[in-house]
This record gives C-alpha cells, structure tokens and sequence, in this order.
C-alpha cells in the first residue's frame, strides 16, 4: 500500500470536519443520509500557510460539498483511517485504488460515499482484500448510484458468496453499470451456476472479464447455456480457466446462437481438436463474433483446419489469434487459403506468430492479401534465416511519406486524410489496409503498412492521425 495516497488527515482538519457534521449511529442511517444536506458549509483551515499531510495549497480546490465530509464521517463510524487520495480524486471521472489494502470496511467507506456521487463513472478495486461485507456494500451502493459505469473487483478472493451477492444484484441491476472485471475471485463451477442464471436475463453489461478463474466443463456448460440466452454481452474473457472437450463444446453451442457477443478470450485452456471443431461450426453460422483469442489450447494442424473450414464461410470475424498452439507450417497455408476462398471474409488479423513459415508460404500470403489486402498475418520468421537478421532492411513508411508532403507542400495529416473517403481523423484498420495501396504517390510494401499501423492505432482500436497534427 502506498503511504502517500492513504495518510491519515491531520488533526486540525478531522477536529474541523467532526464539529461541521453531527455524528451517525448505525450504518443504515449513513446510507438513508448518503446525500450531504445543502446547508453543509466549507470552512477553510485557520492555518492556510501551513503544510497539511495532503500537500494541497488551496483545499477549495479539490473539496466537493458534501462528499468529503461523509466519506470522513463514513470511516469514523467504520473505523478506519481515511485514503487521502479518495479525497484528492473525488471529482475526477475514474477512480483508482487498486490495491490500496482498503479491506472490507474501508471498501464500505468508499461505498456509502459513492451513493450520492455523481462524478466518478469508473472504479478500480483490484487486489483490496474487500471480502463479503466489502461487496455486499458495493451492491447495495450501486442500487443507489447511477452514475458509476465500470468496476473493476478482481483479485480479492471472493469465492462462491461474494459470486451469491454480484448475482442477486445482476438479476435486479438496474444502475448505469456496463463493464465488470471479476478475474481471478476463485469463482469455480458453483459460483458459474449463479452468475450464468443471472446474466441470462442480464441485458445491461457489456463487457465482462471471468479470466483467471475455475471454471472447467461443467462451468462451460453453464456458461454456454447462458450465452444462448444472453442479449446483452459483447466482450466476455474467459482466458486462463480449465476448459476442455466438454466444456468447449458446451460453451461452442451457446455461441451459435448468440447474437451480440463481438469479442471472446478464450486463451490459455484445453479445447484441443474437439474444441477446434466446434468452434469451426461457431465461425461457420455466427454473424456476429469479431474477435476470437484461442491462444495456447493445443490444437494441432488438425483442429486448424477444422477452424479453417468455419472461416471459408464467415462474413464477421476480424481478429483471430492462435499462437502458441502446436501449429505447423502446413497448419498456417490451410489457415490462408481457407481465408482466400471465402470473398466476403473480413479477416484483418491472423496471429500464429510462433509459425515458422517459408518463402512458399511468403508468396502464396502475396496472393491472398492481393485478394485480402486487409489482412495481415503475424508469424515467427522464414525457416532457415538467423533470428539477427531481417528480410529486407525496409525503409521507414513514416519518412518516406513525411519527404513526399514536404516536396508537396502539403500537411502530413492532409495526405493520411486523403486515405479516408469521409477525410475525417480516424479510420479501421482494415480500411486504413485496404486504402493505403490504392494510392500511388508514397508505394510502400505490407509490412510497412503494417508499421504504419502500430505508430497510428490508438486506444480504441482504430487508426487516428490525431498525434500527427
């Protein structure tokens, strides 16, 4: 815990703030009185030349109405020594305190005081040790609160009773919460059984993080029977869990018949072959998957080219990421040319960048970016060339373009907009490939482009030329 972000007030400040407000009794009075009274007034510290342990020259600037005083009066009645960074970034829109070591009562502090706030919209609460009454008090205050839009509670061992209250919450959540990491809690398949019925009817988050947890194939039947009924998922990361044949194929079938799910992490299990296989009749009817991680499930040539076989038929699927499988060269070429044979794919991104390849494989890559020039493929290298050494020394895309507008006389922003039919700032990926070599004033190879790329996305995902203005 960093001693800097939870010194305790100093004496002067805490007499000042205890004679303003009227102590409480019980913890359901605080919560029925979570909204400051307006008559609350700021007083300013008789020694404004002094240094207090917050280090804040002028304390008008960070001091919300209200909220200061009760989060002060809220870890007086729990007990606890007040986070002096909470205090400093209660008017700021994300708040974090990962692993802070706030503990179940000094997470119920926080919890009373974000009742009335309207400010923070993202709370981070990884690693606090919060323990049942440290949820229990963050359910009951997002009942009340709807504002805050993303939390993040993973790493704090909730097991199967904190799985109990997050579940009795989600069957009747209706606050502004749409993105919930709940990684590594030891949630196994009993804590599955309650967070699958919940979200079943859950139509409000969007995006949920279960990594790191132990769910196995009875989790994955669950987890696919609520996948079948979900409607409100788009990004679910279920890595690092003990799903094999049972569960993957499970997990395969809810996935059919979703329609909203865009983006699945399911990395770092055991699918295997079995696994491939149905995730290649996933692929074959879902329209609406986009990115698929199933990195590290040990799946051979065999289960690629049953994944294969779903991508000939595809219309949505952008990214694929399948390193760290046992994946040969052969396993990589039937990859491609499965992407190759189907006209309407919109695959942007195939990662099997532990594949050694060949010159062969190079050129028939040539022929089906020439179909695709969307696509990029990340692999390891060509067989038989020494790791110290690359290809071909290309010449740096962003220097050569900079040369051209200089000799133009035009903004390098003006040409990378000119790439963009609407000319606006920000483009795909995929089209930011696909237009890039329909021009001809600055010719450069994929694997510039691809350069290119790393240097313009942004956190979104997209291509921006925002930094270049």
């Amino acid at each position: 815990m960093d001693n800097d972000d939870d010194e305790p007030l100093d004496s002067e400040t805490k007499d000042e703030t205890e004679s303003t407000l009227a102590p409480q009794n019980s913890d359901d009075t605080l919560y029925c009185e979570a909204e400051a009274p307006s008559s609350v007034e700021k007083k300013k510290s008789t020694q404004e030349d002094s240094e207090t342990d917050l280090e804040i020259e002028d304390t008008e600037k960070f001091l919300t109405i209200g909220q200061k005083e009760l989060y002060l009066e809220a870890c007086k009645l729990v007990g606890v020594v007040p986070s002096s960074y909470f205090i400093r970034n209660i008017e700021e829109a994300t708040m974090n305190l990962n692993h802070h070591g706030l503990g179940p009562m000094g997470t119920k502090a926080i919890a009373i005081t974000l009742v009335s706030n309207t400010t923070i919209l993202k709370l981070e609460l990884e690693d606090n040790c919060i323990m049942e009454v440290g949820i229990l008090s963050l359910m009951e205050m997002l009942q009340e609160n709807y504002y805050l839009q993303e939390l993040n509670l993973s790493n704090n061992d909730l097991g199967l009773e904190g799985a109990k209250i997050i579940s009795d919450f989600l069957q009747e959540n209706n606050s502004a919460l749409w993105k919930l990491k709940l990684s590594g809690n030891n949630f196994s398949e009993e804590s599955a059984a309650l967070l699958c019925q919940a979200l079943s009817s859950n139509y409000r988050i969007r995006m949920l993080n279960l990594s790191h947890n132990q769910f196995s194939d009875v989790g994955g039947e669950y987890l696919g029977q609520m996948l079948a009924l979900n409607v409100g998922l788009q990004s679910l990361d279920l890595s690092w869990n003990n799903f094999h044949i049972l569960g993957a194929t499970a997990l395969c079938n809810g996935l059919q018949t979703n329609v909203t799910l865009k983006k699945l992490d399911i990395s770092m299990n055991g699918f295997g072959n079995e696994g491939a296989l149905a995730l290649g009749e996933v692929l074959r009817v879902n329209s609406c998957l986009a990115y698929l991680d199933v990195s590290d499930n040990s799946i051979t040539n065999e289960g690629v080219s049953r994944i294969g076989k779903g991508l000939e038929y595809n219309e949505s699927l952008q990214v694929l990421k399948l390193s760290l499988n046992p994946i040969s060269m052969e396993g990589a070429v039937f990859l491609i040319l499965s992407i190759k044979r189907n006209p309407k794919s919109r695959m942007e991104e195939l990662d099997i960048s532990n594949v050694m390849v060949t010159e062969q494989f190079v050129k028939v890559l040539d022929g089906v970016c020439a179909v695709h020039p969307q696509l990029d493929v990340l692999y390891k290298g060509l067989q038989g060339l020494s790791t110290n050494k690359t290809l071909i020394p290309w010449p740096n895309p962003m220097k050569l373009i900079q040369n051209y507008t200089e000799e133009q006389k035009i903004s390098i922003v003006k040409f990378f907009k000119s790439l963009n039919p609407a000319e606006s700032m920000t483009m795909t990926i995929g089209d930011f490939r696909k237009a890039y070599p329909q021009q001809n004033k600055v010719p450069i190879n994929r694997y510039q482009v691809r350069e290119l790329v790393k240097k313009l996305e942004d956190k979104e995902g997209m291509v921006s030329f925002s930094s270049l203005a």
